[in-house]
């Protein structure tokens, strides 16, 4: 194999592949990447055997060839060689070694046969469909933060991808829980997706997806199965397999019969409630509000350093309620809401609230309670 390309192209190629590898590996094949030099491309693919990305980069190849080297240690050499430069890629002539050379530096990396190389990549997809970048960022960016880091019930360690029909016509929804708090938001469904199996998309590839879309009119084609899913986004096409469990029925935990109704300013609610938790330990982030007319009162109390407590003018006129909840939480939370005013619907100290954005009414979060 010898080819050659710019570094910049080739960096941003290695770039989106290379992040799947894992640093530590048993396996050595998984610590590669695959180059497969052909017509006037260069194919580079890494896999750590959940998530396969591929991406094509053009490339002036005088030899066609495959073979695969080590992932991380290649991007680095690539990362350090000058802008503009010239990257060329030739293997030796035992199939031992890539000789990577770029004006004065030369490199020679050890290589294993691509016959080696694991596909996760090959099976049918049954159901496929495009969108807009900007959307799949959207239902990503809201949810992601609830995903469950807890092993034991792994069906919640990713998003949960389905449709569903609304009064507004089918809808497309993401939903994300880690048994805390709940996050859901919906796009209208897109072409081709009605009809689709419940997906539980992985917490890494969440993170992968979320970073392949850069450009926000670019268009992404969605493939998927009840095992697989497949999306190229410009020449990237990430595939990674799903998580094997059923997403409980959230539908139950999203209070419908809560009457206190609170609105108050995002800002200024976040700020209050990150000034009070400075005084709150580590183990213990709980903050009480507590409600009266026209005024919520944060405090926050720390046996072994304090209290800390803060006044913040709402609108609010239901009887007077003393509710806690984890600081950060809250400030998850509010992160996610685009409008300058939160709303959050509370029932009693011991049930789930509703909290949503004044100006988005396709998504919604629920907060469970603390003991305060």
């Amino acid at each position: 194999m010898r080819v050659t390309l710019e570094r910049t192209h080739l960096l941003k190629s290695l770039t989106h592949v290379h992040r799947v590898v894992e640093r530590r590996n048993t396996i050595p094949i998984l610590s590669n990447v695959l180059l497969r030099a052909s017509g006037g491309d260069l194919q580079l693919k890494a896999t750590d055997l959940d998530i396969d990305a591929l991406e094509t980069v053009a490339a002036v190849v005088e030899a066609p060839g495959a073979t695969t080297v080590p992932a991380h240690m290649f991007y680095d050499i690539v990362r350090k060689l000058p802008d503009g430069a010239q990257v060329s890629l030739e293997t030796t002539a035992d199939g031992s070694a890539l000789t990577i050379v770029s004006g004065r530096s030369r490199f020679s990396l050890q290589m294993l046969p691509e016959t080696d190389f694991p596909d996760i990549s090959a099976g049918e997809l049954s159901h496929r469909f495009k969108m807009p970048a900007k959307d799949l960022r959207k239902l990503i960016d809201r949810t992601q933060f609830a995903i469950s880091t807890e092993e034991i019930r792994y069906y919640l360690n990713g998003i949960y991808f389905h449709t569903v029909d609304t009064a507004e016509g089918p809808k497309f929804r993401a939903v994300a829980t880690d048994g805390h708090r709940l996050a859901q938001t919906d796009i209208a469904a897109p072409e081709g997706s009605k009809g689709m199996p419940g997906i539980i998309v992985p917490r890494k590839t969440v993170g992968e997806i979320q970073k392949l879309l850069e450009e926000p009119e670019e268009e992404v084609l969605v493939e998927l199965s009840d095992a697989k899913i497949r999306l190229s986004v410009g020449a990237v096409v990430l595939t990674s397999k799903l998580i094997d469990g059923t997403f409980p029925d959230y539908g139950r935990v999203i209070p419908q019969g809560n009457d206190k109704e609170l609105r108050v300013e995002k800002a200024d609610f976040a700020e209050a409630v990150d000034r009070v938790s400075t005084i709150s330990s580590e183990r213990g982030r709980a903050v009480k509000l507590t409600l009266t007319e026209g005024k919520m009162v944060l405090t926050v109390v720390n046996p072994d350093s304090g209290s800390a407590t803060e006044e913040v003018h709402v609108d609010y006129d239901s009887d007077p309620l003393d509710i806690g909840f984890n600081a950060r939480y809250l400030l998850d939370i509010t992160s996610q809401l685009g409008s300058d005013m939160a709303i959050f619907r509370l029932a009693d100290p011991g049930s789930p609230t509703l909290i949503q954005d004044a100006g988005d009414t396709d998504t919604l979060y629920v907060l469970m309670p603390m003991r305060v």
